[in-house]
């Protein structure tokens, strides 16, 4: 972690101004959790802050404090784009490169004001002017704990304990993940303290699912692969599959760790087809030392951790399968041993 920046940053936090924070396209726990715990307490500090997400989030996270109050920037552009123009400062966080915000990309980038940007995943792009970037730690709402507790530990309050534990929590996969440390345990336990409702916290996220939900998943697990020889698993998600189970945002989250979970398969995928965006919505995770985020950064223009990564596709979901299956070939060395 720059400790120069954090400094810097808690410094241009002195006086209160106007603060927009915004979330990467396709929000995730730790996107929606790091922008709500982070604004909490810049309105403690006394900012006006808004919260902007690039498209809808999953229902899962939506009970979270103050989630009503976030922007969607595709549904709500004007509102959105009047936003940014009147802020002095914008957070970008849990991501670190400007097309990962999709939509508001271009907005972004042209920002006049100050650019800061707190983020764990690898290879970050210099395009903002304060960086906090950490790729040892579990979550950007880990980093937030951090950032707040070297300041003013006093103003976790429970929304934001809330906030932040949730990120924590779906980030590491319930502290399973290899990115899981004794550090991210002792800050789970420290948010438990300042009034994390970790037990609600845990069946909002995970035992809340609807009957639909639940058959999507059983679908997905029809349509599981296995290439035994390259200890690879995969799923396969059409436009058909989702239609038929009233496909939701945020009910295809985790799926992939299913696949992940077959005995001796060390690297696994979902392609799921989403005609409307015209594109194949990827993910993959690994055991091990097999690195995804290299695997999609260069086949399917992603990123994100060396054992969990997202990335996309324009081609078909079948001309996706087919390239996957041919391209994974040649990873065979460091697959088989």
């Amino acid at each position: 972690m720059s400790k120069n920046h954090q400094s810097k940053i808690h410094q241009l936090l002195e006086n209160p101004t106007k603060i927009v924070l915004v979330a990467h396209q396709n929000p995730d726990g730790d996107a929606i959790g790091s922008t709500l715990g982070l604004g909490i307490y810049l309105q403690l500090l006394g900012h006006q802050t808004q919260v902007i997400a690039p498209n809808d989030f999953p229902k899962f996270l939506k009970w979270l404090p103050q989630a009503s109050d976030i922007l969607t920037y595709e549904k709500q552009t004007d509102e959105s784009q009047q936003c940014l123009q009147e802020a002095e400062i914008v957070f970008i966080l849990d991501f670190n490169a400007p097309q990962r915000a999709g939509n508001v990309s271009d907005a972004l980038i042209g920002f006049k004001g100050i650019k800061i940007m707190i983020d764990h995943h690898q290879q970050p792009s210099d395009y903002a002017d304060f960086m906090i970037s950490d790729t040892s730690m579990s979550s950007t709402c880990e980093m937030i704990f951090h950032f707040i507790s070297s300041k003013h530990p006093e103003l976790i309050t429970s929304d934001i304990a809330n906030c932040l534990y949730l990120g924590i929590m779906t980030d590491t996969g319930s502290f399973k993940f290899g990115i899981t440390t004794s550090t991210t345990h002792r800050v789970a336990a420290a948010l438990i303290d300042q009034g994390a409702a970790h037990t609600h916290i845990h069946e909002m996220v995970y035992d809340n699912n609807r009957l639909e939900n639940l058959q999507l998943l059983g679908r997905a697990l029809q349509n599981l692969k296995i290439v035994s020889d390259l200890r690879t698993a995969y799923i396969t998600l059409s436009q058909e599959d989702l239609d038929a189970f009233d496909f939701q945002k945020g009910d295809t989250e985790g799926i992939v760790n299913y696949a992940l979970s077959l005995e001796n398969i060390i690297f696994a995928a979902i392609f799921i087809e989403h005609k409307e965006d015209g594109i194949i919505k990827i993910s993959l995770r690994s055991k091990g030392d097999f690195d995804v985020n290299a695997f999609s950064r260069a086949h399917f223009e992603g990123g994100g951790h060396r054992n969990a990564s997202g990335g996309r596709s324009k081609r078909t979901l079948k001309v996706t399968e087919d390239y996957f299956l041919d391209i994974v070939k040649n990873y065979k060395n460091e697959l088989s041993a």
